[in-house]
């Protein structure tokens, strides 16, 4: 570099994206059938966005995938096929309640009913019928603190379970993705970002998110301080009355367990802002499946979960 060179400055965006890019070219390069998890909501959008910017102008060397509850917001299901014709790449869908009529799993019934837990088995199932070796997710460290523990190649076993004893380290941002026949990895390329750095890189790259991120006037009942969306999918009590209410989403999963929040904002701006002022995260005060327990999250995990 000589001196009348112009100086780049990297920002922290520019390297947390150069750290998830490196990460989805490690599994391309280690992995023989990875798949990318893609269910239309803001984590897999970024992921969309960073396979974009590692692979293209080709297509990307892996599938998309959804592990499919039938219970999911409408909003993000539109947005998932739009996003998945515009980009012209293939999308495996793995139901759930394919998974039901099969017999694999036992729907719940009740008020407290949830898909949820049942996707563990599907996406196993999904795993060892397309011979994928690993699957490429949006968890991130800061949403719950099980999820902390985990590495950025997560190791999973023949039977597709977790533990975090047994996992590897990731010195200098090396990372071995060698694996034994029937062994699984769950890798994590934003696993360093937080939810905030997931809304500024939105923000900074102009991404299409699904209206349900945004403040909007919905239908809702409160149930354990949080705000479901009315629906066929979610049984209610008898003195659990509707009422209409300005809310967005936080996050996007089953309807069953997932919660809005109180909020006027309706713009990435107004988001960003709303993040930077929280002090909770958005699994821990909209996600239902995860107050089961103090270690709901790690038990899921255990036996195969994202």
């Amino acid at each position: 570099m000589t001196t009348t060179d112009p100086i780049v400055h990297l920002t922290h965006l520019d390297t947390l994206e150069s750290e998830a890019i490196h990460v989805m070219r490690e599994v391309a390069a280690e992995l023989e059938r990875p798949v990318l998890l893609f269910s239309g909501g803001k984590d897999s959008i970024v992921l969309l966005r960073l396979a974009e910017k590692a692979f293209r102008p080709g297509r990307f060397p892996f599938p998309l995938m959804h592990v499919d509850t039938g219970h999911n917001f409408p909003e993000a299901i539109e947005f998932r096929d739009r996003r998945v014709a515009e980009l012209g790449e293939r999308l495996v869908i793995a139901s759930v309640q394919e998974s039901i009529d099969k017999g694999r799993v036992v729907e719940e019934t009740g008020p407290r009913a949830s898909r949820n837990r049942l996707q563990t088995t599907t996406l196993l199932d999904a795993m060892a019928e397309h011979g994928f070796d690993a699957a490429i997710g949006g968890a991130r460290r800061d949403e719950e603190r099980s999820r902390a523990k985990e590495r950025i190649f997560s190791f999973r076993d023949d039977f597709g379970q977790w533990n975090p004893r047994a996992q590897r380290p990731e010195l200098w941002n090396l990372y071995n993705g060698r694996i034994r026949k029937g062994e699984q990895v769950r890798v994590f390329p934003i696993s360093n970002w937080t939810e905030l750095d997931v809304w500024q890189y939105v923000a900074r790259e102009q991404l299409e998110l699904p209206g349900i991120y945004f403040s909007h006037r919905r239908e809702v009942f409160e149930r354990d301080g949080m705000l479901y969306a009315a629906s066929d999918f979610v049984a209610r009590y008898p003195h659990e009355e509707t009422f209409e209410e300005s809310v967005r989403f936080r996050t996007v999963g089953d309807m069953s367990c997932t919660g809005g929040v109180r909020s006027t904002a309706s713009t990435i701006e107004d988001v960003v802002r709303e993040i930077a002022a929280t002090r909770v995260t958005e699994r821990g005060e909209t996600r239902a499946d995860d107050r089961v327990s103090e270690a709901a999250m790690e038990d899921r995990k255990r036996v195969g979960y994202f």
